[in-house]
């Protein structure tokens, strides 16, 4: 019986911010850029009390909370902490999949000790040696262990046995379910499926002659059935950074605040760890409200920021004014031998 762990930490950024400057512990704090059309990169529990949510434009979250406490973004500073935590993570297993500098999947199946067990020491190793909580889901696939890591936020954990799995993903409503986006979501509700036991009643067939593929996938999800691997790290021939908004952006111009923000951290992150690497390709991903995704990529062998721009904007174009759920930048490495099947971008 596989036993997966989903790790997420607890408003990350901000609490990392809190963490080095004690003054700010118990008001409203959220990370964002200098300029007030920045957008947030996150927000803490206080903050989200007023409505404050990660994407939200500066000048909108100051409206809903004047006294909203911003510090500047330092990804640098964040890396460095989750790379801490992911060797944490390393003590227990090797199959870790991480999703982003805050969250990850381990996969604990090889270990005698409850997945509990296992999820409650690697939270209290994490708080003791960086001041961070962090919260887990423990489950038999990825998709259940990532739902329950919400059940006990924050600085708590939710398992779901195998046996569980029935009973607890019936009553939930279908977009908790993994690729489900409010377009999927609506059109499922104008069925009369809003939950995944209302979901259930739809046959296979049924299913696939309104989704296609999709609806086979669906089919198994709104069961609780999730076969997906916990994919470790492989060998790279590209880095990225994306992040996936807790609400849409319909702006392109609210898209360059955190597209300047990540190719930054890229540039670092380039610097630090892969200095003895040539970069031959820039890239940038946009995944739209409806789940559908487009690549912009160009040769080059220097990030540049007004390339990224340019390619931000011919993918921009092609979403044809959809509103963007996840954007991600990135470069391609020169490799002696070229594997054209590598998958640049996580799912997200």
């Amino acid at each position: 019986m596989r036993k997966i762990i989903h790790i997420d930490m607890d408003c990350f950024y901000a609490a990392i911010e809190e963490r080095d400057d004690p003054a700010l512990r118990g008001k409203p704090v959220a990370v964002a850029g200098k300029d007030r059309r920045s957008v947030l990169c996150t927000a803490n529990y206080e903050a989200r009390k007023y409505g404050c949510r990660s994407a939200m434009p500066v000048f909108k979250a100051l409206e809903l909370c004047p006294h909203l406490i911003i510090t500047p973004v330092r990804f640098d500073h964040y890396r460095a902490v989750s790379a801490r935590i992911r060797a944490i993570f390393g003590r227990f297993t090797d199959v870790i999949e991480p999703l982003s500098l805050d969250e990850a999947y381990l996969d604990v199946s090889a270990l005698r000790s409850e997945g509990s067990s296992v999820a409650r020491e690697i939270r209290a190793q994490i708080f003791e040696e960086t001041g961070l909580t962090g919260s887990a889901g423990i489950s038999a696939n990825k998709m259940i262990a990532k739902i329950a890591s919400d059940w006990n936020k924050p600085n708590g954990q939710y398992e779901v046995k195998a046996e569980d799995i029935p009973g607890f993903v019936a009553p939930l409503p279908v977009s908790r379910l993994w690729g489900v986006g409010r377009k999927t979501a609506e059109k499922l509700a104008a069925l009369g499926a809003t939950t995944c036991a209302e979901l259930q009643r739809f046959d296979r067939v049924e299913l696939s002659r309104r989704f296609g593929k999709w609806g086979l996938e669906l089919w198994e999800l709104c069961r609780g059935i999730d076969d997906r691997p916990v994919t470790p790290d492989r060998t790279r021939k590209s880095l990225s950074s994306e992040t996936t908004f807790s609400e849409n952006i319909g702006i392109l111009s609210a898209l360059l605040p955190p597209l300047h923000g990540m190719v930054e951290g890229l540039a670092e992150d380039l610097a630090t760890h892969h200095a003895d690497r040539s970069v031959r390709g820039l890239v940038v991903k946009l995944k739209f409200a409806d789940f559908e995704r487009t690549t912009a990529e160009r040769a080059g062998h220097a990030l540049d920021m007004e390339a990224y721009e340019e390619l931000l904007a011919e993918a921009w174009k092609r979403g044809g004014g959809r509103s963007v759920r996840l954007l991600g930048v990135g470069v391609r490495f020169e490799e002696p031998k070229e594997d054209a099947q590598m998958e640049f971008f996580g799912n997200g």
